[in-house]
């Protein structure tokens, strides 16, 4: 909670970004005067730099719940079209879970702009931090955070677009803002010499719930998945391995981890904060995102209304048959996970567009028929587009399954199922536990286990790429994909290696000769 309450310093460092580019001209003007907040006189005290720590937790706001360049891009769901709406914004969308997206996209650019502006910001905390007066101990926080900050924002970077630029310092000239593509290597061991740099300074949750901040054990669950993603299984194992000592735990049953009043509980590693009902945009609405595209979600959304309107914003991030139909039959996780507008909802009075009525052809097991939508992020709240959900980044289950993934692949079979069952048994209490003996077997059941535990978290897509099956993978499901939506174009799911990256964006080769493209685009 703390977080998304101190996010309102956010606008005051925004203002502050001027800094970076006007600290090179100081020898020529005096762009500084005495009166007022310059880059020059902000960063002094504790409070300075708090507040430009909370403006490089800002882009995690987009950068974390990133579902349109994530969970739709992978086999998990797809999205409600309209062909009475295909604007920009919408084609953009559909282009990302179609595979036909190219370097113009705007979905596939925010993450990669957002990224650097978290660097960047984290880039001017490090290198001034060192000149502040202010106690050692609060230096060392800072610094992990950002530290933590910087090589998620790279992390993310690196899975999504391969080899990009490394900034590791303030640009203080305009000289120093053209960079050309890194090597994967190079981006990877900054990435692991700051996560390791940020579990050193960082401390172990104190108290659950948390306070949002990045600590120790979301450092160390980030070291784990680039070591994971390096295929270094026994440094990935030791990782999270020093994770069970840290105090994290499952919560009792599956839905409760995604209720409001667990926020940042004793099964959250990380999460991205939000806050309902504060002036500048602190809510999240994921949900409305989410929901079908229909006239009245009040029935969906405990009788919240959106304005006496139809839902246009919504029918993204869709789950389709093939996801519901993934989930094994008494799974908990199913019912918390998704669910079905059904019954009331005819084609006269919720469907928007006659043509809509295609969409009307998913069918849950318990039978129900109508169009799905994700229900994980779906609690109470009180005005339309204004929720209180967090964004669940990692989370004590997850870390247990990529754990059992890589204590796997080392041919820990016993010790590795031992972590499966265990999440398994939440979700199915009943159901006997798993007797698996092959490391081939235990592989899919991990990869399947990841899928229904971790639906629509946006982990689906970046699991097929580290198991070297997401082109075989996306295939198979392009087959199915095409053979349910007609509307498909002849060019939509035409998957191959060069798909698993997105382009460099356009605009910023267009400003940086230095930039060249990904294949395939």
């Amino acid at each position: 909670m703390k977080i998304a309450i101190n996010f309102k310093n956010v606008y005051l460092c925004a203002v502050l970004s001027g800094f970076l580019t006007l600290s090179g001209c100081q020898d020529y003007l005096s762009l500084a005067p005495e009166d007022q907040v310059s880059g020059s006189n902000f960063f002094k005290t504790e409070a300075d730099f708090t507040q430009a720590l909370h403006a490089t937790y800002n882009p995690l706001r987009t950068v974390g719940p990133d579902y349109y360049t994530s969970e739709m891009r992978s086999d998990n769901t797809h999205y409600e079209y309209n062909p009475g709406n295909q604007g920009t914004a919408i084609y953009m969308r559909q282009d990302v879970a179609d595979f036909t997206n190219s370097s113009s996209n705007d979905y596939s650019a925010a993450i990669y702009y957002d990224s650097y502006v978290g660097i960047s910001r984290a880039n001017v905390i490090l290198d001034r931090l060192g000149d502040a007066n202010i106690p050692e101990p609060v230096k060392n926080r800072i610094e992990g955070e950002a530290r933590f900050l910087r090589a998620f924002y790279y992390f993310k970077l690196v899975r999504y677009f391969g080899k990009v630029p490394l900034y590791i310092h303030e640009v203080t000239d305009e000289r120093e803002a053209f960079q050309p593509r890194a090597e994967t290597d190079a981006v990877y061991g900054q990435i692991i010499a700051d996560a390791s740099k940020a579990i050193e300074l960082l401390e172990i949750p104190a108290k659950f719930p948390q306070s949002g901040y990045a600590s120790k054990g979301a450092a160390t669950m980030l070291l784990g998945e680039v070591y994971a993603t390096r295929k270094e299984y026994s440094k990935a194992e030791q990782q999270l391995l020093s994770l069970l000592s840290m105090g994290y735990d499952l919560l009792p049953t599956y839905a409760e981890v995604f209720s409001t009043s667990n926020k940042n509980s004793k099964e959250s590693i990380f999460e991205v904060q939000y806050l309902q009902g504060l002036t500048g945009d602190m809510q999240s609405n994921f949900i409305y995102v989410f929901l079908p595209r229909c006239y009245d979600t009040s029935t969906i959304t405990y009788g919240v209304k959106t304005n006496n309107t139809s839902n246009t914003g919504g029918g993204w991030n869709t789950p389709t048959q093939e996801m519901i139909d993934a989930y094994e039959p008494g799974d908990s996780r199913l019912d918390a996970s998704i669910g079905i507008a059904e019954g009331t909802y005819d084609v006269s009075n919720y469907f928007k567009l006659e043509a809509d009525r295609s969409v009307v052809n998913y069918t849950a097991p318990a039978g129900k028929v109508g169009v799905p939508y994700i229900k994980k992020y779906l609690n109470a709240h009180a005005t339309p587009n204004n929720t209180n959900d967090n964004w669940p980044i990692y989370r004590y289950a997850d870390a247990l399954l990529l754990l059992a993934e890589v204590q796997n692949e080392q041919g820990k079979i016993s010790q590795a199922l031992a972590h499966v069952n265990r999440v398994r048994k939440r979700a199915m209490p009943t159901a006997s536990p798993l007797q698996v003996v092959d490391q081939e077997t235990l592989r899919s059941v991990i990869l399947h286990e990841r899928r229904v535990e971790l639906a629509f978290e946006n982990h689906r897509w970046f699991d097929l790429l580290r198991s070297g099956q997401a082109v075989e993978i996306m295939q198979k499901n392009a087959v199915w994909m095409k053979e349910h939506y007609s509307y498909l174009s002849p060019e939509s799911y035409r998957i191959n290696e060069d798909k698993l990256l997105y382009p460099i964006p356009f605009a910023e080769i267009g400003v940086n000769p230095l930039l060249d493209q990904n294949k395939g685009y």
